[in-house]
């Protein structure tokens, strides 16, 4: 039995548009990593020398600002791809928030293993599709958003990408979830302070939209009124 047959995102991961001699094939060419919250797998810049499928636990996507600033450009999950394929450099860095588990890949052997496996190109600009429309969004949010509807809409977000298999309520989202972000950082992802995150949780609060049994544990009361509150 190889890794491929044991992963938890198989069906929903890239790599499940292959069959299980390309999976055999994909296997021998991949290792399972763990990272700790904090350890970085790349670097803004660097060479673009892997990619990875992630498999459990949460990642941020950071670049550095002209003032030695961090900001956290995106966000990943289980099942997401991360790294950049045919490409030489590393547009970010990628660092766990979580405990982690990726199944990574050098990039050149992913590179010639895809051109062999049209299959799998199609999946990949699938992806990269579906990653430019969550980035249009994440600009309509960042841009145009007043500071409780990216509270709400961020939220929301939360509740639906970290859902695990067989895990959810009828409309596959998650009405408890701890988050993988201190208010710090979510504050850096919605482009708000701190104190206008803690104000924005304590009002969702009492207005009865969610309850905050600790402080990075969330529970969605009343979905409806969070996603008109999101806009």
């Amino acid at each position: 039995m190889n890794a491929c047959d044991t992963c938890v995102v198989r069906n929903r991961a890239i790599c499940s548009s292959l069959d299980s001699d390309e999976l055999k094939a994909l296997n021998a060419i991949g290792r399972r990593r763990t990272l700790e919250p904090g350890e970085s797998l790349m670097w803004e810049g660097e060479d673009s020398v892997l990619v990875a499928n992630v498999i459990d636990g949460v990642l941020k996507l950071s670049t550095g600002t002209e003032d030695g600033r961090e900001q956290i450009v995106g966000v990943v999950y289980p099942s997401d791809f991360i790294g950049r394929p045919f490409g030489s450099t590393s547009g970010h860095g990628v660092t766990a928030l979580t405990d982690a588990k990726v199944c990574v890949f050098s990039r050149k052997d992913f590179d010639a293993f895809a051109r062999e496996h049209p299959a799998l190109e199609h999946k990949l600009l699938q992806r990269t599709l579906a990653e430019l429309d969550r980035t249009r969004r994440w600009m309509l949010l960042l841009g145009r958003k007043s500071a409780g509807e990216k509270v709400a809409s961020f939220l929301l977000e939360m509740s639906e990408r970290l859902v695990q298999p067989g895990c959810g309520d009828g409309d596959g989202a998650l009405k408890r979830f701890s988050l993988p972000f201190s208010r710090q950082q979510v504050a850096d992802v919605l482009g708000l302070t701190i104190e206008t995150v803690s104000r924005q949780f304590t009002r969702l609060k009492a207005d009865g939209l969610i309850d905050l049994p600790s402080r990075r544990e969330v529970v969605i009361l009343d979905r409806e009124a969070l996603a008109a509150e999101a806009g």
